[in-house]
């Protein structure tokens, strides 16, 4: 079983905000796979599927961005998940143009907040992360209202592109080809 967490934060004022691109990318891995995020399990909204011939559990983490840690272990531990071979995360980050993304197999939380708790709470950098450039914070902006704000129009249909990259990223991860996955998606968008 395939556990794929998108990072955000739960209610409805959060919507459409910039910490929430990980959201984003599993409502839109839902509607391309039909599959409902819905069941309320693991401190998150859930919903399993099939993607590519596996098994996954579609997981929107409600703990808030900073705990996102708690509910992706209980999800982990509950179906004896592998996090290096079993678990995608794909959250927001300041560091990439808006809708660019960057996949890795492990590395560090990079300074952010809903990373750090999933690695602590596991224990391990190892597992595949999908990074979705939400944009660089302006000079003199506060990091937490940047990223709890929301997207200018232009901003937004680049983010639209890259939350379609991002579910064509997971497919390619999960039919096993996630070296591929980095060679087409790492690229820089034009």
């Amino acid at each position: 079983m395939f556990i794929i967490a998108g990072l955000g934060n739960p209610s409805k004022k959060y919507e459409g905000t910039r910490h929430n691109a990980g959201f984003e990318v599993i409502d839109r891995i839902s509607e391309k796979y039909n599959i409902s995020v819905d069941t309320k399990k693991h401190l998150a909204l859930t919903g399993k599927g099939i993607i590519e011939n596996q098994k996954v559990l579609l997981v929107k983490p409600q703990t808030y961005m900073n705990l996102s840690g708690e509910s992706i272990r209980s999800a982990m531990d509950f179906y004896k998940a592998d996090a290096a071979g079993e678990l995608i995360v794909i959250y927001d980050d300041v560091a990439l143009a808006p809708g660019q993304l960057r996949i890795r197999e492990k590395g560090s939380a990079g300074g952010h907040n809903g990373m750090k708790n999933i690695i602590a709470c596991l224990g391990t950098q190892e597992f595949t992360r999908i990074r979705v450039g939400v944009g660089e914070k302006p000079d003199g902006y506060d990091l937490a209202d940047y990223v709890l704000g929301h997207f200018t129009r232009a901003e937004r249909e680049q983010m639209e592109e890259g939350y379609d990259r991002a579910a064509d990223a997971v497919r390619l991860i999960l039919s096993g080809d996630t070296g591929a996955a980095m060679s087409i998606y790492n690229r820089k968008v034009e």
